[in-house]
């Protein structure tokens, strides 16, 4: 008012989320200055995103961007990103690299309101969230929607759930009927999932009718014109005893086109992409007791072991490299790319890109792409223990299952305790762009399914049976290796474990 300056009350109740308000002041009075625009609503936001974004850098940029993600407005807001220029045909569109600082209260507080306005509005666009209020309009007895974050669950003597749910304006509990068809939803969320409710309030209850969840949508399926093909793989575990590596020569061999029939030689040498998710070498200290099984003990030695034998690929074939638990960088979650204080050699290495974990990156080929959600998978052991579908399937045995609900929530790993990670200004594992292709691994077991039309690719590993699976019952399948046609979406696993046999066609070649 005082500076002649009106906010519709859209705008006006979601800036007063922002903390600094000071900088919201800043950026709207210059806002208003440079487009001489009196009459501030979210459409005018919306429509000058990319001018409004250039105006500002540094500090105030933060604040703008953080506005944006207020509204509801879904914008692409640039990561930095460590690792060398892509070769052609590549395009690392997400690479985090959060700087280290010291941990307080309030980063996490900001790092979870930050998360839920985003899924805030990736549901606020929901056809099913009828009537959507926050939860201090509710009125009684009155059918509504609300979209809020869990924050307790528990099961009443009658095997009723109750479920604990805030947004920005207040709390309520939710009541879901045991034998209505909706429980069977409510058992497997998890605390801290940002979900939409349908139902009524009644007193300080809020009688649940429907649950929704951000969840993942692919509207088409996209192609490349040309046949290639792309390869994924993961656990690699170089420098392990139990590391296969006859085997993992196999597979180099295979890839250069040494070895099989005239046709595997000819789908080998079309194959343009080899996605390595995490895990590449064992490290060193990662559990204890782990220096006994190990055949290299110096971590760089085994990057320089792993640096060899990718030495050996053609350098046509470009290889994407995330870290996984056991690779030489923070446990934490984005874990930032492979560095050069332990993977210097890796950095010689041309067709090598190295990214963070999560990542997305792009194949291009003919002015058409094809993008990959590359995610160690850290996170999948909680959401086993924790979900009554999985922990009963055993569903360490078939990944693909537990990666559907990390897609239906579009975050890898909802849970405050699922996974150490560093609360940056944004959520880094939130899923924002749906890719068209979803790799994993951590679980040693190879697994291939769709949701929404997202491919699920969850990779083997290069490592046999170690004394921890053999403990906890886990049998690994190593050597598995899916390929995929990027023009037909033609999918096949390749077995590499049988060294002789390939060994007999080697000789007959």
């Amino acid at each position: 008012m005082e500076k002649g300056i009106l906010l519709d009350r859209e705008i006006f109740d979601l800036m007063q989320g922002i903390e600094d308000q000071a900088s919201v002041m800043d950026v709207i009075e210059k806002i208003t200055h440079l487009f001489q625009e009196r009459i501030i609503t979210k459409t005018f936001f919306t429509q000058n995103i990319e001018k409004i974004q250039s105006v500002y850098a540094g500090e105030k940029k933060k604040v703008v961007e953080n506005i944006f993600i207020h509204l509801g407005v879904n914008i692409a807001i640039q990561r930095e990103v460590v690792v060398k220029k892509s070769p052609e045909g590549l395009r690392v569109i997400h690479s985090t690299l959060l700087p280290a600082k010291k941990l307080e209260v309030n980063h996490f507080v900001k790092y979870f309101r930050s998360r839920f306005m985003e899924m805030k509005a990736f549901l606020q666009g929901r056809a099913e969230l009828q009537n959507l209020v926050s939860i201090n309009k509710l009125t009684q007895h009155k059918p509504a929607s609300i979209i809020g974050i869990i924050i307790d669950k528990r099961v009443t003597k009658n095997k009723n759930l109750l479920l604990g749910i805030e947004d920005l304006t207040g709390k309520i509990t939710l009541l879901v009927n045991h034998g209505r068809e909706v429980y069977e939803k409510a058992k497997e969320i998890m605390l801290d999932d940002v979900i939409g409710v349908r139902g009524n309030a009644n007193g300080d209850l809020f009688f649940v009718n429907d649950l929704i969840y951000p969840d993942s949508f692919l509207q088409e399926k996209h192609l490349l014109e040309e046949e290639l093909y792309a390869a994924f793989t993961s656990d690699v575990h170089v420098g392990s005893k139990m590391f296969l590596r006859e085997q993992f020569l196999k597979f180099i061999d295979w890839l250069n086109g040494k070895v099989g029939d005239e046709q595997q030689r000819e789908i080998a040498m079309k194959v343009k992409w080899l996605f390595i998710t995490g895990d590449t070498i064992d490290g060193v200290g990662v559990y204890p007791g782990q220096e006994a099984l190990l055949e290299i003990r110096d971590i760089r030695e085994q990057y320089k072991e792993l640096a060899k034998m990718l030495s050996l690929l053609r350098k046509d074939l470009t290889i994407i490299l995330c870290p996984g638990q056991h690779d030489a960088v923070r446990v934490a979650e984005p874990q930032p790319p492979v560095g050069r204080d332990y993977g210097e050699v890796l950095f010689d290495l041309e067709n090598v890109v190295l990214v963070s974990n999560p990542a997305l990156v792009e194949m291009q080929h003919g002015g058409k792409g094809v993008k990959v959600l590359m995610y160690h998978g850290a996170s999948m052991h909680s959401f086993i223990s924790e979900i009554e579908e999985l922990r009963v399937a055993k569903a360490h045995h078939t990944p693909a299952k537990v990666i559907k609900h990390l897609l239906k929530r579009r975050h890898l790993a909802p849970t405050h305790s699922s996974v150490t990670y560093i609360p940056g200004e944004q959520d880094s594992l939130i899923i924002r762009e749906v890719p068209d292709i979803m790799t994993t691994g951590d679980l040693h077991k190879p697994d291939i399914d769709y949701y929404n039309n997202i491919l699920i690719i969850a990779s083997s590993c290069w490592q046999s049976i170690t004394p921890f699976e053999e403990k906890v019952g886990n049998v690994p399948d190593p050597c598995k290796v899916p390929l995929l046609n990027l023009k037909t979406r033609a999918l096949k696993i390749l077995d590499f474990s049988d060294v002789e046999e390939m060994k007999r066609e080697k000789s007959l070649s």
